[in-house]
Parts: structure tokens; C-alpha cells; sequence
């Protein structure tokens, strides 16, 4: 079965947006209180704390907090469950110390099951029901329908939404499935977002720059935003009424520019999927080439200080990550195969797709000339030939067998998010706890 997730746009009245904001404000210091909870125990009773001990705290909790009465006892389960995997992030190094998080940093709660909740839809528009606030119109659309099993309510940028996660029957999700035969390889890039080729045709999409056209409009919204008083929590000085407005602007255009990225994203990777089922692209780390550290960044000079910035800048504009993941789970759930070319080991812009031979080049060097070889072509369409021809295996001095390659391409830290756990995993782990005795090996003293 098939699992999809839709997203909703709510238009509650003003009633219910105030019941929304008190249930927002009461979840928000839940997690606050059970990350503090832990803390507390294990620094200072040398106790630590899991998901199951606070769960079965609830009751007792709500008898002191009445307030929390009125909310599901399967929404509070799964706000707890959300300070359980920030610390089990936090202790495999997949992120930083849990911390505390203000309302303006809580988005939402999450239903994790049927019970309080009932979605009126057939996947465009509809309504939402919710145990305890009301009826809320909501629109959108969903490609592909079937039985809703989550709901996750979110506030952004002064809006409501719904994220619905559905199981869609085998049947509609084969029927849906709609992909070509051809085989291609992609490369990123900034000037030419994507360069895809065949071994025959080729194709270069230019970089849409949303960023780079809003920017003026941008920055003039917040040089306006200076000029306002802004807050400082430190000092407790609250912002002004003109410096939340000129904020607000600012959000506005921002948010325009991510949507217009994600809507192109979208666009592109369905069309590339449409009519091709097997696609190779480079694995790319896009968190590690826009990050500069500070010993670096005070190596360079002020000159290439502002290269580097620019570079990122135009690197997170196209959104590198964003293609790859959407091409990834386009081709996936089409029955195709996607495979990620080791960039250390094949390095694409520097070999020759003819030959094999490898030769270094800077950025500058838009073009690939073999001196071996004497083979002309596009650097990115190049690099592109070279990483279809290595997941196919006929690329000269290099290649892979198909059987050994993972058609996933997940990354190592992809794997270990698998096993924070989930839902499911943590009811199993409920009916084992009877048998299992001894403490939380992975708990690991805070350090303030």
C-alpha cells in the first residue's frame, strides 16, 4: 500500500482560530515540560527518563493541569513522542541538544490516529473535523486518494494547515503510475539547473533564479524593517506595530519565492519521470558545499569571503536537495531506478565520458576537451553522459554492477533516522516492556 501525504490550506472562523491557538499554546508547554523533565532527572537524581515513563505520567498530569482534559490523550502521546526523538537525534549526533521553544517556534500537534478527528474529502476541498475545536472549511487537491490515518495541524506565515497522511489501495496507486522506458543521466548545477542526457540527446534547464529577482524587492522590504524597533528578548523590549507589519512583508515575499521554487521543482522532476524510468544523478551534499567554517572563512579574504557567499546563495536558489528528493521519489514510486554516483570515486566534471581519462578543471572551464581523447562536448552535459554511463556500467576504466547498487541511495544518516522510532515501533516496544528490565543505556548527561 501506498503512502502519500496532502496538504490542506484551513479557513477557520474566528472562534475556532482561537480554540487553534489555545491548543497550539498548550502543546507547545507540554514539550517544553517533559524536555525540562528530563534535564531535571537525570542532572539531578542521576534518573533518565524515557518516552513510556512520561506517557504513563499523563494522568496524573492532567489531575494537576486540568486544562488539558479537553485534549486527546493520543495528541499529548505524540507531542511526547516528538521530545522522544529529538533526544534520540540528539544522541546518535544527528542533531543539536534539545532545546526549549517558544510559541513562535511551535508550529502544530499531530493526530496520530482516527479518533479525534474525521476528514469530510474525496481529495479536493472539503472539510476537517476536530474533536474539541469544530468544523474547519479546508482546500486543496490531492493527486491520489484513499484512506486518511494522520493529521497534523500547522501554523506558517499567519496561515493554517493540514498535513494528511493517506494509504492509497494498491490498485489506484499501479494505475497511476505513468513512466517512459528511457534511461538518463542528470547533473546540478548553478547556471544550468539540470543537464540531462541519453548518450544521444541532450538537454540543459536553465536555473529559474527566483531568488535572485526577488531580492530587490527584498532588500528594500528590509531596509524598512531597520528603520522600525525591532525586539529584543534579552532586554525585553517588545517590536513595534510598524516593525511587525514591515515583517510581515518581508515573510510575504520569501514565502512567494519557496513556493515558486517548489511548484518548478515539481514540475521538472514530473516531466523528467514521465518519460524515463531509470535515472543516475551525482550524490551531492548540499549542507556540506553551503557551509563555510570559521577557520576557513577568516583563511580567505574579504573578496572571497563574498564569493562563497554568493556561491551558496545560488546553489540553495536552484535547491539542489529539493530536485534530487522529488526525482527520487517520483522515479520510486513508478516502479523505476535511481541511482546516486559516488562523486569522490567517479568525479563526473573531471573524466571523460570516452575514454575514462581524468582531467582537473576549474569552474571557469564551462566546456570538457579531452586531450586523450580529443572529445568536445558541454561540461554538464559531460558530466551528466559520464554518470549514466557508470550506473550502466560501460563507463571506460570505471563502473558498477546494477545488482550491488542500492536503488534508494539513502544516506548513512538517512538509515539511522530509521531507527528513532516510530508510532508502530513504539506500541511494540510498549507490549516488550513487560519482559525487559535495566535503564537507557543511550542517555547521555546534558551538558549546559
Amino acid at each position: 500500500m501506498l503512502t502519500r501525504r496532502a496538504t490542506f490550506r484551513l479557513y477557520p472562523t474566528k472562534q475556532v482560530e482561537q480554540k487553534l491557538y489555545y491548543h497550539r499554546r498548550l502543546h507547545k508547554d507540554l514539550y517544553n515540560a517533559a524536555v525540562y523533565n528530563r534535564f531535571t532527572q537525570y542532572q539531578k537524581f542521576d534518573h533518565s527518563v524515557d518516552y513510556f515513563e512520561q506517557q504513563n505520567c499523563l494522568p496524573e498530569f492532567k489531575e494537576v493541569w486540568i486544562e488539558y482534559k479537553e485534549l486527546g490523550a493520543h495528541t499529548l502521546q505524540a507531542t511526547l513522542k516528538r521530545v522522544d526523538y529529538a533526544f534520540q537525534r540528539w544522541f546518535k549526533g544527528l542533531s543539536k541538544k534539545p532545546r526549549y521553544k517558544s510559541i513562535r517556534h511551535y508550529s502544530g500537534w499531530t493526530y496520530p490516529d482516527r479518533q479525534s478527528w474525521k476528514c469530510h474529502s474525496t481529495g479536493d476541498n472539503g472539510y476537517l473535523e476536530l474533536d474539541k475545536i469544530g468544523s474547519i472549511q479546508m482546500r486543496g487537491s490531492a493527486r491520489l486518494w484513499g484512506n486518511p490515518t494522520t493529521c497534523t495541524i500547522l501554523y506558517r506565515n499567519g496561515k493554517w494547515y493540514a498535513d494528511l497522511t493517506v494509504n492509497i489501495p494498491d490498485e489506484l496507486a499501479v494505475n497511476s503510475r505513468k513512466t517512459g522506458t528511457g534511461a538518463v543521466g542528470v547533473d546540478f548545477g548553478c547556471k544550468a539547473a539540470l543537464a540531462i542526457t541519453d548518450g544521444e540527446n541532450h538537454q540543459i534547464i536553465d536555473a529559474p533564479r527566483f531568488l535572485r529577482k526577488a531580492e530587490c524587492k527584498i532588500k528594500r522590504a528590509s531596509i524598512a524593517k531597520r528603520r522600525k524597533q525591532a525586539p529584543n528578548w534579552k532586554k525585553k523590549v517588545k517590536a513595534s506595530r510598524r516593525w511587525k507589519k514591515a515583517q510581515r512583508r518581508v515573510t510575504k515575499l520569501q514565502r512567494k519565492v519557496a513556493c515558486q521554487r517548489q511548484n518548478w521543482v515539481h514540475q521538472v522532476a514530473t516531466e523528467l519521470v514521465s518519460s524515463n524510468s531509470f535515472v543516475a544523478t551525482e550524490k551531492l551534499e548540499v549542507q556540506k558545499m553551503t557551509r563555510t567554517s570559521r577557520r576557513r572563512s577568516e583563511a580567505l579574504g574579504k573578496k572571497r569571503k563574498k564569493q562563497k557567499a554568493g556561491l551558496n546563495k545560488s546553489i540553495l536558489d536552484v535547491g539542489f536537495g529539493m530536485l534530487r528528493q522529488s526525482i527520487q521519489y517520483k522515479v520510486t514510486e513508478a516502479g523505476g531506478v535511481f541511482v546516486e554516483v559516488p562523486t569522490k570515486q567517479v568525479k563526473p566534471s573531471q573524466t571523460c565520458p570516452k575514454c575514462g581519462h581524468q582531467h582537473p578543471k576549474t569552474l571557469d572551464e564551462r566546456t570538457h576537451y579531452c586531450s586523450n581523447c580529443n572529445y568536445i562536448q558541454d561540461r554538464d552535459i559531460a558530466a551528466a553522459l559520464v554518470m549514466l554511463l557508470w550506473a550502466k556500467g560501460k563507463l571506460p576504466g570505471l563502473g558498477t554492477n546494477l545488482a550491488d547498487v542500492d536503488v534508494s541511495s539513502s544516506t548513512s544518516k538517512t538509515n539511522e533516522r530509521k531507527h528513532c522510532g516510530s508510532m508502530k515501533q513504539l506500541g511494540q516496544m510498549k507490549r516488550q516492556k513487560s519482559t525487559s528490565t535495566g535503564r537507557n543505556v543511550e542517555t547521555r548527561p546534558s551538558t549546559q
